[in-house]
């Protein structure tokens, strides 16, 4: 420990404690029910809408959520809030477009399982180029996503015991694989779900202490504005082009794999409005939470700015409540994180396992040994993930957002036109994923006018143009893709027949 640092608190150390085991129970737990490569990727696609709908916002909202944008928000005021209200429209976007039609599309197009499986089957693409192409992608950006939650937790528990940074970082790391190696998919969903619920506890109780203890919002406002007028206000140092590249985050949920799974694991098709209420609901709370957190820390701790603004969440835990209560909240920011991570390896382990072995390597591979290479994968990623991040002074924000991009960019357009256009071929799709993933990578480097605005906004439109100009080019797709496609279609109608029946 750092003689300098925080004392480890036995209250603190007990809460985390329980959480942790609490963890480790629900992988166990769930180990007896995988015993196929389905049920390891996609949980036998049994999940209720309630597990589903806090699965996906638990694992959408890492460690950023409760770090990097209160964060944000402490050090530019109310502006960075435009990020907030982009990704809420995205998010039912998603929902409202998305959910459902995947949900049907992937068990009509061969039970597909992961997204480069659906792909495949959705083109029927024998060569195995959408596979390699989506894999790649999959693995280039989660190994910085995975990297990011890695940072969050190490910076967590460096700031709470004054463990040293390297030791918190490989700690969380084996935590996080242990049950994610054992129980497979309905082990991070079951505990995305807990996780998830202690994350919107703590973003309701944590700020209105807060607004308490320094006398109510309209005393913590005229704080703010005393410090600086400009922070009460969305709109400033704010051009079009700035709300835009912020707003533009929400464009990211249609390309982000660890959500789109959730879809397709989804109990049934009937089931996704009920989630899709939950996971709103949640969200818009636990987002404007985390805003309220940043805002409160503006004028709480205005006369001793804090070092490192990405921890402001974890200062007012600390000040404001006792230990217990204290390592119950902090754990919250562990459940962010391990909430996200698990879901991330969880889909380079299905890219490696199922898009890579068994597609080129191992094609009558025994579901035994599949869920073994499955579990391998996620050993190997982790550690690798791990070594990146090892550098503590990375921000967290910074990654999650280069890793949101190059996913939503690459992925976005390409779902969402195979979901609704029978016309789009193969070599649109994988040029169009190219053309996005390598438009955030450029578009990263370079700085100035409109190379300002944020890298998924112009990776999504390019991946379309590319989309519908390759598509326009190439001769429309017959025989078994059109199949498929009309058989979705006709499954959506009779799904929305039973709705419309049982209301």
């Amino acid at each position: 420990r750092d003689p300098n640092g925080p004392k480890m608190d036995p209250g603190l150390i007990a809460a985390f404690a329980v959480y942790l085991v609490g963890m480790l129970v629900i992988g166990i737990l769930c180990y007896r029910l995988t015993d196929s490569l389905s049920g390891y990727m996609l949980g036998g696609r049994q999940l209720n809408p309630g597990v589903a709908a806090l699965s996906a916002g638990a694992s959408d909202m890492s460690g950023w959520l409760l770090l990097g944008l209160p964060g944000a928000v402490y050090v530019g005021g109310l502006s960075q809030a435009w990020i907030a209200v982009g990704l809420t429209i995205g998010a039912y976007l998603n929902w409202q477009f998305v959910a459902k039609r995947l949900r049907v599309y992937t068990e009509v197009a061969d039970d597909a399982i992961t997204i480069p499986d659906f792909l495949s089957s959705r083109f029927q693409d024998r060569s195995g180029l959408l596979r390699i192409v989506s894999a790649v992608v999959i693995l280039l950006f989660f190994t910085f996503y995975v990297s990011a939650g890695l940072v969050a937790g190490g910076i967590l528990f460096q700031e709470t015991f004054g463990i040293g940074y390297s030791t918190a970082l490989w700690a969380g790391a084996l935590v996080i694989v242990s049950y994610t190696l054992i129980g497979g998919f309905l082990a991070v969903s079951w505990t995305d779900f807990v996780q998830g619920s202690l994350m919107f506890a703590a973003l309701v109780v944590v700020p209105i202490v807060a607004l308490a203890q320094m006398g109510g919002a309209g005393e913590t406002v005229a704080r703010v504005g005393e410090i600086d007028v400009s922070l009460n206000d969305m709109f400033t140092d704010m051009t079009v082009l700035g709300i835009v590249s912020l707003m533009a985050w929400g464009l990211g949920y249609f390309g982000q794999p660890q959500i789109l799974v959730r879809f397709m694991a989804v109990r049934r098709a009937r089931d996704v409005p009920l989630a899709r209420l939950i996971n709103m609901v949640w969200m818009v709370i636990a987002l404007y939470g985390a805003i309220l957190v940043g805002y409160c820390g503006i004028a709480f701790f205005s006369d001793q700015p804090l070092a490192n603004p990405e921890t402001v969440f974890i200062e007012f835990c600390r000040l404001l409540f006792n230990p217990w209560i204290a390592g119950i909240l902090l754990a919250a920011i562990l459940a962010a994180v391990m909430s996200t991570i698990d879901s991330q390896l969880l889909v380079c382990s299905s890219a490696l396992t199922e898009d890579f072995y068994r597609a080129f390597l191992r094609k009558n591979a025994s579901q035994r040994e599949l869920v073994t290479i499955g579990r391998a994968s996620v050993i190997a990623i982790a550690v690798i993930a791990a070594i990146l991040a090892e550098d503590a002074h990375t921000s967290v924000l910074d990654l999650v957002g280069y890793a949101w991009a190059g996913l939503g960019a690459a992925f976005g357009p390409i779902i969402l036109i195979a979901l609704y256009w029978r016309a789009m071929t193969r070599n649109a799709a994988a040029i169009g994923m190219i053309v996005g993933a390598v438009t955030v990578v450029v578009w990263k480097q370079l700085s100035g006018g409109l190379f300002d605005i944020y890298e998924l906004l112009p990776g999504f439109v390019l991946n379309a143009v590319a989309v519908a100009v390759v598509s326009r080019l190439e001769t429309r797709p017959k025989g078994r893709v059109g199949e498929l496609f009309e058989r979705t279609v006709e499954a959506l109608r009779k799904s929305s027949e039973t709705e419309t029946q049982a209301r």
